[in-house]
């Protein structure tokens, strides 16, 4: 691409517009990216410079659907970069929905366990805000290496600990203890679902993906969380925005008061469980 910078923006918005419904917002970020500086330090102060040689091969990446978090390698969540790779799913806004219902809590919590826990993203911003200090647990080694990273990145390495565990092995609770506080983004979305293929085609499906109906580690988490957990403990479970009937009900068994807390969108988004007492 030649030319200006703002001229090269329009070229390659309308060229993403094929493909992404952020399509500005897309080509914005890859340019502030190439250049090495903030998207309103590009906005305000470098319209008119030349155009960096790499950002058409950005472009590229995110015109065959390469999302644009794993082009730049971090993406902003609750306020702060994570890092994230194809090892881990990308953190969302709508997922902050547990962060703020846990900092909602009428006792902060001084334990908090994250089941899944990816990039690191619930956890590590709840103990940003708080005093609190947490684990984080995931089948997967390499998302556990993002984790520590970011928690290295934002200072909460003395406060966060993170441990290879899966939770359809057993014994798989041993040793960690309890929790005042428990999150979890599990895999939720249904085996056949259809996916954009920027998600489908990345991000692992290992994280995506919860069986038929979506509810398989659900049914497989729900009776297991009582050893983890305090009289006083919270559960904040994340669910598919048609889940919540079903996931309430798997939580209701097991004697669990439940509150559902809906994301900005209002959507049902995340369930906040007791143990027979709504908060």
């Amino acid at each position: 691409m030649t030319g200006t910078i703002s001229e090269a923006l329009r070229e390659a918005a309308a060229r993403l517009s094929a493909t992404s419904d952020t399509a500005r917002l897309d080509a914005e970020l890859l340019m502030a990216h190439a250049l090495g500086v903030s998207r309103s330090d590009l906005l305000l102060r470098h319209a008119r410079h030349p155009v960096p040689p790499d950002f058409a091969g950005l472009i590229d990446r995110r015109a065959a659907r390469e999302p644009v978090a794993h082009i730049l390698g971090e993406q902003e969540f609750y306020g702060r970069p994570f890092r994230v790779t194809a090892a881990t799913l990308i953190p969302r806004g709508d997922s902050e929905v547990l962060v703020e219902a846990a900092l909602a809590l009428s006792s902060p919590p001084a334990r908090v366990l994250d089941l899944g826990t990816g990039s690191g993203a619930l956890l590590l911003s709840v103990l940003a805000e708080s005093a609190a200090e947490g684990v984080g647990t995931d089948r997967c080694t390499a998302a556990l290496e993002v984790a520590r990273e970011n928690a290295n990145r934002l200072g909460l390495e003395d406060r966060a600990r993170f441990e290879l565990r899966d939770w359809h092995e057993d014994r798989w609770v041993d040793d960690l203890g309890q929790f005042d506080l428990v999150l979890c983004n599990p895999p939720y979305v249904e085996s056949d679902a259809e996916l954009d293929s920027d998600v489908r085609d990345y991000e692992p499906a290992s994280a995506l993906f919860g069986g038929t109906d979506g509810l398989d580690d659900y049914r497989a988490l729900m009776p297991q969380l009582a050893r983890l957990l305090t009289r006083d403990s919270v559960v904040i479970f994340e669910i598919g925005a048609a889940q919540a009937d079903a996931v309430t009900a798997l939580a209701a068994a097991e004697g669990y008061a439940v509150t559902l807390r809906r994301d900005l969108a209002g959507r049902a988004r995340a369930l906040v469980m007791t143990r027979g007492i709504k908060r």
